[in-house]
């Protein structure tokens, strides 16, 4: 099992940046990726980004690329979410996930899921 904890939410004005971070615990030796997922209320999840923890290459949803970037810590277990030029839209609950699979597409096949942080985008 890996244990996922989001820190780094918060209100924020349109415009304006924030830092999402993800300390993984548990049998993390097992994960090939993280990523980042947010879900509004009523609506389906939506991919936002993530990384291969090996090699480190990273995928991000359109909707967010040139604006968001992810980043990983192996020594920390950590992923991070470095937000800029946030939107109103942005705003909904920011969930990190982990996986074991060997899947050639990050956006999919996630095991392991954090509770999920708020981050709400003032305009």
């Amino acid at each position: 099992q890996v244990q996922l904890v989001e820190s780094g939410g918060g209100l924020v004005q349109a415009g304006g940046s924030l830092r999402l971070s993800c300390a993984a615990s548990g049998r993390t030796i097992s994960v090939t990726a993280m990523g980042w997922f947010r879900q509004a209320p009523g609506k389906e999840r939506e991919f936002v980004a993530a990384v291969r923890w090996n090699g480190g290459s990273t995928y991000y949803a359109d909707s967010v690329k040139g604006r968001f970037t992810i980043s990983r810590d192996k020594a920390k277990n950590t992923v991070y979410l470095q937000m800029n030029s946030l939107k109103p839209e942005d705003t909904t609950l920011y969930y990190c996930a982990a996986r074991k699979a060997l899947l050639s597409d990050l956006a999919r096949g996630y095991d392991y899921w954090g509770q999920g942080t708020q981050v709400t985008v003032s305009s």
